[in-house]
């Protein structure tokens, strides 16, 4: 983003020195421009290339080929900043359950049997890749899967509900856990937030609104609608699920360019001339697709496979305590939740795990009405207290002045800069040569006699 600024900078300041453009050879703008868009380019590589080495998994192919597969980010997350939120804090623990702490292995077949009995519409398949995220799951990442299936307690309702409104596949629902591990305030390395990780202009798209205070891709409900819509949209576009969940994680864009890549659409005819029917299917467009979209698909079958056979792998799931039931109230003036807490006597943390789409926590139902997520219990006490909350501390919490008044004193000192004094001697000198020489001209040059007007010629 520095670059970029620079680029516009020195983008204005030509603008502004159009004659010397005009001068200034082109090919000098040329090498100018080419280098500064080079470093641009080199930088993004150098992003793109930094991976932590424990964040990917390597495959061998039948051909003893290996290829490098990047996790995806949200696997890669550290269980405990998961188990610092405050519903974790709160309503998990961490018992024993009587199961040893170590992860049984199986044969290939049994793999297979157990993904094919899964009541799923969806495509659950098998292979080499598949089983590796199988064995990060249920080894390396055993402890985040207890986590997680504690915590799809508080989330998997919700998913469930918009899934069922839209008549999608409910296995589905297991996409946020390699989105964002189940953590609502997920915010990844490239800008995607929430627990499905919406990017900014495809959150805007499916309504969700973004601005400095409040992030709608932070809010689970709206987050879990505006994600149904966009999968039953992939899904029109696309008609197979694989193809669906890849471009949801690479974008649609890229989906396309691997199926024309990996048919070669414009060679592939038939022996009588007829197009070759174009192939969409996700493991035959593999080779073609981003290291990260590579991993999505076969993370998302370990997903469901570990969610539904965790127990045969000795995972216990963290007990949970449902939390109680909530309620919205609505309010039209500009509140923070601070004001809220202290009047009510309520925990801040829970407040804002409550509300995560209000990003400074600050409620701006001054500009539209907005909801605010309580405890059932509390929201009686909210609109009997109001007038309290909003007076509560408001000038320190809430210090955007509505107007100022500008300071018109006369000011009593004047320091003049030395680089403003430089330049008037520097100027002053510059007109004083420029009369000197006008002068000597003008007595240099000889005396010429003015030709008289000629006369009009009468008609």
């Amino acid at each position: 983003m520095m670059r970029l600024h620079k680029i516009t900078t020195t983008l204005q300041l030509l603008q502004k020195s159009g004659q010397a453009i005009c001068l200034m050879p082109r090919i000098f703008l040329f090498i100018i421009f080419s280098f500064l868009f080079s470093t641009i380019s080199a930088q993004t590589v150098d992003d793109d290339d930094e991976v932590d080495p424990e964040d990917e998994i390597t495959v061998t192919d039948p051909k003893g080929n290996e290829e490098v597969i990047e996790f995806p980010e949200a696997m890669t997350y550290d269980l405990d900043s998961l188990l610092n939120l405050y519903m974790s804090k709160t309503y998990l623990d961490a018992e024993d359950c009587n199961m040893r702490d170590v992860n049984p292995t199986y044969s290939r077949e049994e793999y297979i049997d157990r993904l094919s009995r899964m009541p799923t519409i969806m495509e659950m398949a098998y292979n080499d890749v598949v089983q590796k995220f199988i064995d990060r799951y249920s080894g390396r990442l055993r402890h985040s899967i207890s986590y997680m299936l504690g915590a799809s307690n508080f989330y998997m309702p919700i998913f469930e509900d918009a899934l069922e409104t839209y008549q999608l596949p409910l296995e589905l629902k297991y996409l946020p856990i390699i989105e964002s591990a189940l953590n609502p305030k997920a915010v990844s390395r490239v800008g995607a937030a929430g627990l499905w990780q919406f990017m900014p202009a495809t959150g805007k798209q499916y309504g969700l609104k973004l601005n400095s205070l409040v992030d709608e891709r932070r809010d689970p409900i709206k987050s879990s609608d505006a994600a149904a819509r966009y999968l039953r949209d992939l899904y029109k576009i696309f008609g197979d699920w694989n193809l669906v969940i890849a471009a949801y994680n690479c974008g649609p864009e890229n989906i396309n360019k691997a199926i024309r890549r990996a048919n070669n659409v414009t060679s592939l005819k038939g022996q009588d001339g007829e197009p070759v029917p174009v192939i969409k299917d996700y493991w035959h467009i593999y080779p073609y697709l981003p290291r990260e979209t590579r991993g999505y698909v076969p993370a998302f079958i370990a997903a469901n496979y570990i969610m539904a056979y965790y127990s045969l792998h000795n995972i216990c799931p963290m007990t949970t305590r449902l939390p109680a039931k909530t309620d919205t109230v609505m309010v039209n003036r500009l509140v923070h939740l601070e004001q809220i807490a202290a009047v009510m006597g309520l925990n801040i943390d829970q407040l804002r795990s409550l509300n995560p789409m209000y990003r400074r926590d600050v409620v701006p139902g001054n500009n539209e009405p907005q909801a605010i997520r309580l405890p059932m219990t509390e929201t009686g006490r909210f609109i009997d207290l109001q007038d309290s909350i909003f007076n509560y501390r408001a000038s320190e919490l809430l210090s955007k002045r509505l107007e100022v008044q500008v300071n018109d004193d006369t000011p009593t000192y004047y320091h003049k800069s030395k680089r403003y004094t430089r330049g008037k001697k520097r100027t002053a000198v510059r007109r004083t040569s420029t009369a000197r020489r006008r002068t000597t001209a003008t007595k240099r040059r000889p005396a010429t006699k003015r030709r008289p007007a000629a006369r009009k010629r009468r008609r």
